[in-house]
């Protein structure tokens, strides 16, 4: 039953195409972001007729979609009514542990004894640097604000001992506080060298603020319109708020309680049964890594099986994935050359294998000259690219 839900809510089955990015990122409550290349896959899989333009317009010209840090620290793209309700449920919180960890890490550092101090007038550099330029790379602010060019030591008596700016720590607080945010790439549309603009310039006026309590609420009635029927540690993981946060959402959202097929509670709201199109529905799906849907519960047993070491890597992030009407099936790769490798995972028959066989020449020929290598490499990612 939840695999027919997925078919149908996370336009993956024949006939439930979104017609626009707007429109998959804001029923996937989120298209992932933390892997530039990863938004643009994701809307290939599940956009009608979908060009690389269509998403990037709607990024960086019609502004219709944002890049906002949200739910577990994870980058998400989102409508602009769908980023004031992360940043109050989620965000805020975020960025008050973030400012906590930027003032010890400074102190650490030796920069300053009075990291508040010291770090407000940077701020107030940084702004108005920003303001006064438009938008502007960390690079280019750097050169205009000299508080960004203190180093704080990371990693001590590790492989990875070394450096960072405050810059790169500032930029991610002032980020998380919803007062800048990314724009364009400098490079490709699969850099993370992004410029920077003030959010009261990228949106006018700014996000608009939403009480706490009727974000989580509002975001818990989302999430389980698209991923329910979910568990507890599913609703709990996904936002990453704490036990008490997610039963006084879930009450909020007024969801109600179900069995699901092992005998376990799980959480729905308002109407989840799928479809009868989307109950007969076959479909097959090239998702990419850290997918919105993969992404989607804690509780992974019922569309991974067996296949979880394979797709996932160690610390819980997704592969490239080939799914077949509800399951994970197998996982995909683009070599650099662009030859895209594949392998499935289990005996899907003849037939099938056949329909994923033209799956991947679709894929292939949109990517074209396009090339990625996930942030995130997992065993049958690294196997198909060796």
């Amino acid at each position: 039953m939840v695999a027919q839900v997925v078919g149908e809510r996370h336009h993956l089955a024949p006939g439930t195409l979104a017609g626009n990015p707007i429109e998959a990122a804001r029923d996937l409550v989120g298209l992932h972001g933390t892997d530039p290349s990863s938004a643009y896959l994701a809307c290939w899989a599940r956009v009608r007729g979908f060009t690389t333009d269509a998403l990037a317009n709607a990024l960086y010209e019609e502004r219709s979609l944002l890049k906002i840090l949200g739910m577990r620290r994870t980058m998400f793209l989102v409508p602009p009514e769908l980023a004031a309700v992360i940043q109050s449920a989620c965000t805020d919180s975020i960025a008050r542990g973030e400012r906590a960890r930027l003032h010890r890490m400074i102190r650490e550092a030796g920069i300053s004894e009075d990291p508040e101090r010291w770090l407000g007038p940077v701020e107030e550099q940084t702004l108005e640097a920003l303001d006064r330029l438009g938008e502007a790379t960390a690079a280019e602010m750097t050169r205009e604000v000299e508080g960004l060019r203190a180093q704080i030591p990371v990693g001590s008596g590790k492989r990875w001992e070394g450096t960072v700016g405050v810059s790169t720590r500032l930029l991610l607080l002032l980020s998380a506080e919803g007062r800048i945010i990314r724009g364009r790439p400098r490079c490709t549309i699969v850099s993370s060298l992004y410029r920077w603009s003030l959010m009261d310039h990228w949106i006018p006026g700014g996000l608009p603020t939403i009480p706490k309590d009727e974000a989580q609420a509002e975001l818990v009635r989302r999430y389980l319109e698209t991923f329910g029927p979910a568990t507890l540690r599913d609703v709990q993981w996904w936002t990453g708020w704490t036990m008490t946060e997610t039963r006084r959402a879930l009450a909020g959202a007024n969801a109600h309680e179900v069995k699901l097929g092992d005998g376990k509670p799980g959480w729905v709201g308002g109407d989840w049964q799928p479809s009868e199109r989307a109950a007969q529905a076959h479909w097959i799906a090239l998702l990419p890594p850290l997918d919105s849907t993969i992404m989607g519960w804690q509780d992974r047993d019922w569309f991974l099986g067996a296949h979880k070491l394979r797709v996932f890597d160690r610390i819980g992030n997704a592969g490239p994935s080939i799914w077949l009407d509800g399951r994970v099936v197998g996982g995909w790769a683009q070599r650099k050359s662009g030859e895209i490798r594949w392998q499935l995972l289990e005996d899907v028959g003849v037939e099938v294998t056949r329909e994923i066989e033209a799956k991947i020449e679709d894929l292939r020929e949109w990517l074209g000259a396009l090339r990625f290598i996930p942030r995130f490499r997992t065993p049958i990612e690294q196997e198909l690219t060796a």
